[in-house]
């Protein structure tokens, strides 16, 4: 990582002299032990110990830039005076279209600070869903990366874009200028602290698979709580230096734009998923933190520059679960692999699966078996339930927890501290989602007799095959045992005489590549053979298909529904 002498912030970024002060104004009327939560006071706290500490470092950009905690915290300041100059109220949203940048991060302390809701939104997405987005939002002002200027429809919403120089002449940086001059100097006792610290943080969009996507509403307290959380259960540390390689603007990126500030770490910034540079920092910038859905992890241990890591690093894995193979290569590389789970409803992860000291003396295959569980839930989260789904006409009727007997399947229901609040301008969904008293996951799950949740399968992903029930992520732990697979996936087939049949779609490793070349019928049956010492025969793969790419998320997360309108089609 290049150092920080060559770069210097803009006259505006730079705090006064002797600025001491870093408390907003005070809300009235609350008992002396009482202060509303708010995840800007982590960057607060940062900024008075560590003024001088470097907290981001946007080094592969064609113009890099470093920020302390001191400038950075001026620079989210002026931020918060820009919007309000703007016209920005107390629960109006704020759109940012941005890959991982500084834009970006000063945007989810920024927005929070003008008391305003932040709307991430996907730099993936099409021009249509982005438009819909912004309607159903109702965004008053949007931040815009100068690459993703192509993605904004008309709009009555006033747009900043963001040229990411971090030099003068920059419409941000001007933007943040003038933010400066409005504030007169008066710091941060001239913003007021948000005195309800259940009004809204975030504005986070479902991918909408299945519909028109869905805002998720989440808190102050909420997003304060998750970040707690996510540092404490990662080990997050001043020494920490974490790697962005998930988007921030998914799921307010797992709420880790709060939780690395909560640990005074630092934060390294890419803004796309690039191996090289991925590689580069991971033996080069002390990288000790990273998180990333196992296709993107398998990535990273498949790369050219992979090699053992001169540090160890903790990799949080989110998505699906880690295969045995995935965990051995993460594992010899110095790689620490910590699986969790959870769902933009949920802050992002809320469950982790707790690593027991027996497990270090188990093989690698028996432990990963341990390891892909779900776990249990997060310090600040409520305990996790499974239970009994309710008929659909009876949305009030009690849920019933299954026994942990590791065979009888429910759904994952959480509640609680980093629950969302609400589906935005959708009370209907809401109310089924919140059915019991409960935010129902979709999500199909046993429980273990160590009390261990381990997830079957989305709702949608079982495959019903002869009147039994196979679990699709079942199937791909053990497929993906195999020596020659390097990745793989498995959705249902309509199927004549057991209604449904699993369908693999297989990727295979660069070096077995060459044997099966041409082939491919071979490698099924070869697959098939394997599976069958490992599965019952309904859940065995009918079809196997090798693939060279699948089709993936912004986050690595493979699109099975865009499997399943192949497959309708065949």
């Amino acid at each position: 990582m290049a150092t920080t002498s060559k770069f210097h912030p803009t006259e505006s970024s730079v705090p006064p002299a002797g600025a001491v002060n870093v408390q907003l104004k005070e809300p009235k009327g609350f008992p002396v032990h009482v202060q509303p939560l708010n995840p800007l006071s982590f960057l607060l706290r940062a900024s008075q110990i560590y003024p001088n500490k470097l907290a981001i470092a946007h080094s592969d950009a064609k113009n890099p830039v470093f920020y302390t905690y001191g400038v950075w915290a001026q620079r989210v300041q002026n931020l918060a005076y820009a919007l309000i100059e703007a016209g920005i109220q107390p629960g109006d949203r704020v759109a940012v279209i941005a890959p991982n940048s500084p834009a970006i991060a000063d945007a989810h302390h920024g927005v929070i600070a003008a008391r305003a809701i932040i709307c991430p939104i996907n730099t993936r997405l099409t021009a249509p869903e982005v438009a819909y987005i912004l309607e159903h939002s109702g965004a008053r002002l949007i931040i815009v990366d100068h690459e993703y200027k192509h993605l904004l429809p008309p709009t009555q919403a006033r747009v900043v874009v963001c040229d990411d120089t971090g030099r003068a002449g920059d419409p941000y940086e001007e933007f943040l200028a003038s933010g400066r001059r409005f504030s007169r100097e008066r710091g941060w006792g001239g913003l007021e602290w948000e005195a309800d610290e259940n009004a809204g943080a975030a504005l986070c969009y479902t991918s909408g698979t299945t519909g028109r996507p869905k805002g998720v509403l989440t808190t102050l307290r909420g997003s304060y709580l998750a970040a707690v959380a996510n540092a404490y259960e990662t080990k997050m540390t001043p020494d920490s230096v974490y790697l962005w390689i998930l988007p921030m603007f998914h799921a307010c990126g797992w709420t880790y734009p709060w939780a690395i500030t909560a640990a005074f770490a630092t934060q390294i910034t890419l803004r796309t998923v690039n191996m090289s540079q991925i590689w580069y920092h991971f033996l080069k910038s002390g990288v000790s933190h990273y998180c990333a859905a196992p296709t993107v992890q398998i990535s990273i241990v498949s790369a050219p520059e992979a090699r053992k890591v001169p540090r160890p690093i903790t990799a949080v894995i989110a998505g699906s679960a880690p295969t045995a193979q995935l965990i051995g290569d993460l594992e010899t590389k110095g790689i620490l692999p910590v699986h969790v789970y959870g769902l933009t409803e949920t802050y992002g992860p809320f469950m982790k699966a707790y690593t027991q000291a027996a497990w270090a003396a188990m093989s690698l295959e028996e432990r990963s078996r341990q390891m892909a569980r779900q776990g249990f839930s997060f310090l600040t989260s409520e305990p996790v339930r499974v239970v009994h789904q309710a008929a659909e006409d009876a949305s009030d009727a009690p849920l019933v927890d299954v026994p942990q007997d590791g065979r009888t399947v429910g759904e994952i229901v959480m509640r609680g501290n980093i629950a969302m609040k609400e589906y935005f301008r959708d009370a209907d969904a809401t109310r089924r989602a919140f059915a019991g008293g409960y935010f129902h996951s979709g999500d199909l799950a046993v429980v273990h007799p160590d009390g261990y949740v381990a997830i079957q399968d989305r709702s949608k992903d079982i495959i019903i095959s002869g009147g039994e029930n196979a679990s699709s992520l079942a199937i791909e732990q053990e497929l993906a045992a195999h020596p020659d697979v390097l990745e793989v996936t498995v959705i249902a087939r309509a199927h004549p005489k057991w209604g449904e049949r699993a369908m693999a779609f297989v990727i295979l490793k660069a070096d077995a590549a060459p044997k099966w070349k041409g082939r491919h019928a071979e490698f099924g049956d070869a697959l098939r053979k394997h599976a069958k010492g490992r599965l019952p025969g309904f859940a065995c793969p009918e079809w196997v298909q090798v693939v060279d790419e699948l089709p993936k998320t912004s986050t690595g997360k493979i699109q099975k529904v865009e499997l399943r309108k192949m497959v309708a089609k065949l």
